[in-house]
This record gives structure tokens, C-alpha cells and sequence, in this order.
């Protein structure tokens, strides 16, 4: 019987994959990757090592969420070292902590390895800070994209809109146009300072930097992954974007 790894990779750029996460893949047997894991960092899988691809991205699946669970114990009583390698950190918006009380319950060892997660890097990436003593002390990370029938009550967003100064939205894209309606309700101005960032951390980069009225129309064109940013700490952003490691904004915004 093997160990499975949880691992996070990070949101993109393979610099901020942990030296912990480095070790395990390259002496992993087995590694089951998603889909936004870059080549630097698949390089680093053994040649011997057997690669399954397990991405999920909207209405593209190539397993499904049980097959790869299945799998996954499947590995581990033939291999010793099996890695789930996941986006970002794989117990924030994935379903790293599902595969692991499924993995747990049938007798198979795990461990998590944490990631630098998208909603902290991406925003620092773009010259955004989450926090600012003049602008914002409190910070809320929530999903756009829920597991309908799932559980309940659902995101309550006109609660954010008083709750958190600021609002880092993951996977909010395809349903932004209702996102944004709900904050509004909720006594969020329009003129609230917003940003999206699509493939954030990585050299395709974009920025739209908008205000909560208008940022539906501005976003329309933008590719998936995209994270948004919304509050008062947006407004730092042409400032602080010379401080981000791409350090040019190839949005143009």
C-alpha cells in the first residue's frame, strides 16, 4: 500500500511551486495533474513516472470526479508514491479535502501539501494588496462558481457587500453579471473599484481594472482562469503594479 500526495502547484508560475512539492514529484510513481499545471512544472515528474490527466475545466472534464478518486486508491495499493497534483492549494475551492476523506475512509495514507493559492498570489502579481491600513482590514475568499444542490444556505453576496472591505472572487467569471447585481443590492456603490485578472501569475497575464458598475461590459473578452478583486485597495494598483515579479501590464489597462 502507497501514500497518496495531495499537492498544490500554485496558480501558475512554476517559481512559486514549494520546495516540499519539488521532492515529492520527482520521486512520484504515479501523478494525476490538472489541467492548468505548466510544463516547467510537469517537467519535473520522473520519465518513469505514469502521467494521468485529470483537468477540469467548464463543461471539460476528462474524469470524472469519482473515476479519479477510484484511481487514486486504485495506485496506491500498486505504487508507492502516488500525487494528486492540483492548482493553487488543494484544500482552498478544490476538492483536495473530498478526495481525501474518501482515501482516508478506505485505509489509504494521505498528506497534504499545501500551494500558494491563486486568491493571495494573483492579486500580489497584478499590484494589488489585500490589505492597507488606509484602504482595507478585513479580506473575504469566495468561490462564484457553487456546487449546485450541494449544501445550503448558498453565498449570500449582498452580506459581502457590508461584510468585507475587501473581495477576492474565485471562478466568478461566467456569472459575474449576477455577482455584481447582488453586491450592488447589498448597498455596494458602483463606483467600487474592481480588477479582474485572467491567467494570473503566468507571462499571458491580463489586467481589466474597472468599477463594480461597468466591469461586466470590460471583462466580456477575457479567457479562464480569471480571479476578481473587489474594493477600495484596486485603486493601488497602477502604483504597485512596478513592484509585481511580470512587472508590465499586458492588458494594456
Amino acid at each position: 500500500m502507497g501514500k497518496v500526495y495531495l499537492v498544490g502547484a500554485g496558480p501558475g508560475d512554476p517559481g512559486l511551486l514549494t520546495l516540499k512539492a519539488k521532492a515529492i514529484l520527482e520521486r512520484s510513481d504515479v501523478v494525476f495533474y490538472d489541467a492548468l499545471i505548466s510544463p516547467e512544472i510537469l517537467a519535473l515528474i520522473p520519465p518513469t513516472a505514469l502521467r494521468i490527466h485529470a483537468g477540469k475545466r467548464r463543461g471539460r472534464h476528462s474524469l470524472a470526479q469519482d473515476e479519479i478518486t477510484e484511481q487514486l486508491m486504485a495506485k496506491a495499493q500498486a505504487f508507492e508514491t502516488v500525487v494528486r497534483l492540483k492548482g493553487g492549494d488543494p484544500f482552498v475551492f478544490g476538492r483536495g479535502a473530498e478526495e481525501a476523506e474518501a482515501l482516508l475512509a478506505a485505509g489509504i495514507a494521505v498528506e497534504v501539501v499545501p500551494g500558494v493559492t491563486a486568491g493571495v498570489a494573483v492579486p500580489a502579481y497584478a499590484g494589488i494588496p489585500l490589505t492597507h491600513r488606509l484602504f482595507s482590514s478585513s479580506v473575504a475568499f469566495v468561490t462564484g462558481h457553487e456546487s449546485a444542490g450541494k449544501y445550503a444556505p448558498q453565498v449570500q453576496w449582498r452580506s459581502f457587500a457590508q461584510g468585507a472591505e475587501t473581495i477576492v472572487i474565485y471562478m466568478g467569471l461566467h456569472n459575474l453579471a449576477f455577482i455584481v447585481a447582488e453586491l450592488m443590492a447589498g448597498g455596494k456603490p458602483p463606483e467600487t473599484p474592481v480588477a479582474l485578472i485572467s491567467e494570473g501569475t503566468c507571462t499571458t497575464q491580463q489586467i481589466v481594472v474597472s468599477q463594480l458598475g461597468t466591469i461586466v461590459a470590460a471583462g466580456v473578452d477575457l479567457p479562464s482562469p480569471t480571479l476578481a478583486i473587489v474594493g477600495d485597495v484596486v485603486k493601488l494598483q497602477p502604483e504597485l503594479f512596478a513592484a509585481s515579479p511580470l512587472r508590465s501590464d499586458s492588458s494594456g489597462s
